[in-house]
This record gives structure tokens, sequence and C-alpha cells, in this order.
């Protein structure tokens, strides 16, 4: 008895002929006919989403990880259409050749019958060929509709934060349009965009996808020029926030305008001064430092990161105008705070310091999938026997086979969780924190060296600006 997965895909512009129920309900009478099992746990379903690239299709993207698993969870993937795995060609043959070469897994299309000879390897390059085609005439259709849309001054996307839509029409929100025109009174009145951006999250506002503001949200509000009348457009797809953007159709829209134009003029201006160092990082991210990655801000938990002189650490969300509290620190006060600290540890053996359990436990894990997969097939025998594909007999002897299995995989992962007792591993972490220490203080080891040990034995370090005091949590 065979194993099938099944993946379904919708997007917007499909008929509600090839729903996610109808495409399962057919496939699951092909698997019933060819006699494959189809669990649950391997239907995998994309809603509304375009099949002409992979990366933003999570259920596909899963299934593929599921399929490299070894052994192989399933022997085929049941389609309703080619065209449901994929309208681009190279996606297509990567990921079907993948399958087929390395998982030993075929892809089926329950209605597009190619056969098994030659041949069929022609065929299914047609179909998918003429697949590729409609999608990418479709795209230039959508595209040159709203290209026409745009050109006689309607909406062509979602409305703008200060924004509805109402008959294809923005229309002012009674709820965030004053804040609109409250973002640009502050700015040209001398607030900066990391201030306003903060005020904005106090007083309760989220973006149009329920974010926080961050500093390029305002900055991105202050150069949208749909707030004095006009529709922005960019049929190449190329979004550019700046108005001289070559590439974008700068129309006259039918909306109520919320900014006059004087003062967009005045914010333009002001944006136009701003020296570009305030708003831009200038540090080299290939540049590293001993607690890159590590230091965590107190309020919100955000990760200091590298201001733009090199010589300190910001909350990034602080930077970005998402937390309150600054919990800037020179990189060598909390150098010298981390060094300090560890250096007490391991000399005592005393840590205040919270102790945390490591995260990666490789043997546990294997161990733990292999015996996710054994009860899989207990389920799935289960399922065949009560399909009547087994008879009783066979039933309980594959059942026995898989329960000794599984008997030897949980008796070993019980041997290999069981460890030390805390004062041994206190005394094992104190021993690795003396050790490497001398190192963590040589100015002739790279950062990046140190940085590396760090992140051995610590999971993160919480900055209390308010108390100039630093926690670190360990990994035992």
């Amino acid at each position: 008895m065979k194993t099938a997965a099944a993946y379904i895909r919708v997007s917007t512009d499909d008929q509600i002929e090839y729903s996610p129920a109808s495409q399962l309900e057919k496939i699951r009478e092909y698997a019933k006919r060819n006699e494959y099992i189809l669990p649950d746990e391997f239907i995998f379903v994309d809603e509304g989403i375009s099949g002409r690239h992979t990366a933003k299709r999570a259920a596909f993207n899963r299934m593929i990880g599921t399929a490299k698993q070894k052994p192989k969870p399933f022997d085929a993937i049941l389609l309703w259409k080619f065209s449901r795995f994929a309208r681009n060609r190279e996606d297509s043959i990567v990921y079907k050749s993948m399958l087929r070469k390395q998982c030993g897994i075929d892809v089926i299309s329950i209605s597009e019958n190619t056969g098994d000879d030659k041949m069929s390897v022609l065929i299914e390059a047609l179909i998918e060929a003429m697949d590729e085609y409609y999608s990418i005439n479709l795209s230039e259709e959508v595209k040159r509709g709203m290209t026409e849309k745009a050109s006689r001054g309607e909406a062509v996307s979602i409305p703008s934060f200060g924004y509805d839509i109402k008959d294809g029409t923005y229309v002012p929100d009674p709820e965030t349009a004053p804040a609109v025109q409250r973002i640009f009174a502050d700015f040209v009145n001398g607030k900066g965009i990391r201030t306003i951006a903060a005020d904005m999250n106090d007083s309760g506002y989220r973006t149009r996808r329920g974010n926080l503001f961050e500093n390029r949200t305002i900055k991105y509000i202050l150069q949208n020029p749909v707030y004095i009348g006009k529709i922005r457009w960019t049929p190449t797809g190329k979004a550019n926030y700046r108005l001289e953007n070559n590439d974008a159709m700068i129309i006259d829209g039918t909306h109520e305008h919320l900014i006059d134009i004087s003062l967009w003029e005045m914010a333009q201006e002001k944006l136009a001064a701003v020296p570009k160092t305030k708003y831009m990082r200038h540090s080299d991210p290939k540049e590293p430092f001993m607690l890159q990655g590590l230091c965590r801000c107190s309020a919100c938990g955000a990760t200091l990161t590298r201001s733009s002189n090199h010589t300190s650490l910001q909350c990034y969300s602080y930077a970005h105008g998402k937390c309150n509290i600054s919990h800037s620190i020179t990189l060598r006060k909390i150098n010298d705070a981390v060094l300090s600290a560890m250096e007490r540890s391991g000399a005592t053996g005393d840590f205040r310091l919270h102790i945390m359990p490591k995260v990666t436990v490789p043997d546990s894990e294997n161990l733990s999938a292999m015996i996710s997969r054994e009860k899989r097939k207990l389920e799935r025998i289960r399922d065949a026997y009560e399909s009547e594909v087994y008879t009783l007999p066979e039933y309980k002897e594959a059942r026995s086979k898989i329960m000794t299995r599984l008997e030897e995989l949980q008796q070993r992962l019980k041997e290999s969780t069981s460890s030390a007792d805390e004062k041994t591993k206190r005394a094992e972490m104190q021993n690795r924190i003396i050790s490497i220490l001398p190192t963590l203080y040589s100015p002739a080891v790279p950062e990046s060296t140190k940085n590396s040990l760090l992140k051995s034995i610590v999971e993160r370090i919480v900055y209390y600006k308010k108390n100039k005091d630093i926690e670190i949590y360990f990994y035992i």
C-alpha cells in the first residue's frame, strides 16, 4: 500500500470548481482508485496565492521540507492539475527533478494523464509551457487594467493610512485621517521622525497591516502624494518613495486631499534638508564585534545594535520609533560589564544570573522525529485496515513490527535525555567560563572569534538602562 500527499492551491483568479474542497474531493477519489493512503497530515493547501513563484507559498515549502525526510514519508504528490504545482517552468523542473531523483517521489496530475512512456515527458512539458504562458498573459492583462484605472485617477491598490475605499475611490477615514495631518504638522514644526513614530504608537495608532509605526513608515507617509490628491502607480512594479521616480505615474486623483499643497511642499523641503546619516545606517554590518546579536533591551526585548558611530549600542526598536526607552551604551562599557560579570562567576561559581537550558539537542531531536514517523506509520496501517486494504493478520503483523521499533526508539530517547545534576552542570559551566576568559580579554583575538565563543555558552544578555546593570542567560 503506497502513501500519497496532496498539494492544493487556489489563486484569486480561479473559479469555484477549483476550490480547495473540490480539488481535495477529486484527489481522494483518485487515491482510492489507485490504492494510495492519503493521511490528513500530508494534505498541503495554499489559498489565494499565485503559482508563478514558490517563495511565498508556505504550504508548498512545508511539503518539500517534509518530502526530504528519511525515510521518505510518501511515494507521490497528487495534484488536480500541473498548474497547481507551478506556473513557472524553472521552478517546476527544479522541484520535480529533486523530488523524483533525490527523494523517489512522483508528482502526478490526476486530471492530465500524460502516460508512462517517453512521450509523457514532452506532453508534460507542453502542458507546463501553456500554464506559464497563461500566467504571464494574465499578469499583463491585470497590469494593463490597473494602469488604465490609474490614468483615470481611480484607486488601484489598498488605501493608504488615513483613507478607506468606497465605490472605487479613496475617502478620508475619520479615525486615521487626523493622524496623517498631525504627522505632517509635527514634522514641519520641528519634531523628528523617530519621535513622531513613537507618538503615533503611544496614541494607539497602527499601520494598515496592524504593525507599529517605524521611522520608515513616517517617512513613507511624508512622501506619499496621495495626501495631496494624487494617484501614484508604477506599472513596472519598481516602487520608489520619491515623486521624481521615472517609472512612476503621478496622476491627479478624484479623491479628497488630506494635506494642502503648501504644507506638503514645506514637508518635502525639510525632508530634503535632513542629513542622510540621521536615518541611514553607515556602520559596516560585516564588521563583527564581541557582543553582536547577544544584547537585548530590558524594555521591549529587541536586540541592541551598533550605532552609526561604531562605538555604542542602541535598542533597534527605539532607533526605529517602536520602543520608548533609550538603551544607549558604549561598547567599551558593556564589554567591561560582561567580562567582569563572567570573571566573578568563574572565580566564585556563584551564578546569580539565570541559567537556561541549551536549545539544540540534535540526538534527542533526531530520535523524536523517528518516533513521530513510527507513530504515523501506525496510523496509516490502521487506516489501511479500516479501508480493508489489510487483512486482520496482516495488520497485526505490521503493527507488531512497528511497536517493537517504537519501544526501542523510546528507550534510546530516555537514555539520551538523562543528564547530570545541576551541581555538576554548574561546575562544568564554571570551568568553561574560566577557560574562555583569557581569549575574550586578548586584544589579539578577532572579534568574530570572541563572538562565537560567547554564543557557545550565552543565550542572551539583557541590559537594564535604569540600573546600569546586566543579566546574563547561560546555556547549560
